[in-house]
């Protein structure tokens, strides 16, 4: 089973966790229509390291900027939304 490590808790079953998506995908509450749209459905998927949201969900309830290979699902780097652990 994949564990991803917590930097509160500790290394915990990938069950606990959602996704959210990619950080390049979070966009502004005020932006336009067009750059939503460009945003959220006509950016690329490139197979490699990624730089993700993700939320502790069934455990502390953190959220987390995870370094995840898309090919491999090996996860290079984990810290805390906006600081370090």
């Amino acid at each position: 089973m994949m564990l991803i490590l917590c930097p509160y808790c500790g290394p915990r079953a990938l069950p606990e966790f959602s996704f959210d998506r990619p950080v390049e995908a979070i966009t502004r509450s005020d932006a336009d229509t067009a750059t939503l749209v460009k945003t959220l459905f006509e950016r690329d998927n490139p197979r490699g390291p990624s730089r993700e949201l993700w939320r502790h969900t069934y455990g502390c309830r953190s959220w987390l900027t995870l370094t995840r290979d898309t090919a491999t699902h090996e996860i290079s780097d984990i810290r805390p939304l906006g600081g370090e652990a």
